[in-house]
């Protein structure tokens, strides 16, 4: 939808009641359709943080493991084990390089290694799925159309999202939900410059696989100094890169 996404419930049934027309995004030259770069809103000098499959950053927190996934109870197993090396039983993070296309050095990935977060669980935060089909913008269109009630499907995972770090552009998919907050709808899908509610990790807007680090050129392997921007795109606007090497599809699984 070409509108502004950071609606309240209140704000989505006053529209839906008024019938207010929403024409669906799309790509292209043609009269009434956006280009690609503009179709979704940009959020820009946003802090980001690393975090990587099979981290355990913090054993008594209940976000505090990273080896499953706010869609994926099996992450660890399903990408193929540690995103980087083992260290007394401890999963760690590692330097990534361009020649190796940032790929990890200790294992080959079952599942896309450009992968991220943000804050919004639309599976199960209660109140990010109960708005889900209003404030996402590509909840109407198909293969998504539909899906609303339905536990099993994210409108988010595999999703793929455009970020930039000074003259560094790189792609990934999201597969987990974060930092800190879970239903930030009015940052995560706003066209009007609202800053993350996080306020944890130095107010974080987001987590960035070790590739994507290496690839946008971080200045740490896990600070919370790093600014970045980013946007949503399309699957077809997702240029060649490493990050087309492995693609995720796997829906949602909980056990």
């Amino acid at each position: 939808m070409t509108m502004a996404k950071n609606l309240t419930i209140s704000a989505v049934a006053a529209i839906l009641l008024a019938g207010a027309g929403c024409a669906p995004n799309s790509t292209g030259g043609s009269a009434g359709e956006e280009p690609a770069a503009e179709k979704y809103p940009w959020h820009t000098n946003i802090v980001a943080t690393t975090f990587w499959v099979g981290e355990i950053h913090d054993p008594n927190a209940a976000d505090g493991s990273q080896e499953r996934s706010a869609y994926d109870s099996f992450w660890l197993e399903s990408y193929g084990g540690c995103d980087g090396k083992v260290i007394d039983g401890s999963c760690e993070t590692e330097e990534r390089t361009e020649e190796e296309s940032w790929l990890p050095r200790n294992m080959t990935p079952l599942e896309n290694p450009f992968y991220l977060d943000l804050p919004f669980d639309d599976v199960n935060d209660p109140r990010a799925f109960a708005i889900r089909q209003y404030v996402i913008p590509w909840a109407d269109e198909p293969g998504f159309a539909g899906r609303e009630k339905d536990k099993s499907f994210s409108y988010l995972k595999n999703r793929w999202v455009r970020i930039t770090k000074g003259d560094r552009e790189c792609y990934g998919q999201i597969q987990d939900a974060g930092p800190g907050v879970y239903d930030d709808e009015n940052y995560v899908f706003s066209d009007d410059g609202a800053r993350p509610a996080n306020t944890d990790y130095n107010g974080a807007g987001l987590d960035v696989s070790p590739a994507l680090n290496g690839c946008l050129g971080f200045e740490a392997l896990n600070g919370a100094n790093d600014r970045v921007s980013w946007q949503f795109v399309d699957d077809e606007d997702v240029p060649d890169g490493p990050w087309l090497e492995i693609v995720t599809t796997r829906q949602v699984q909980h056990g």
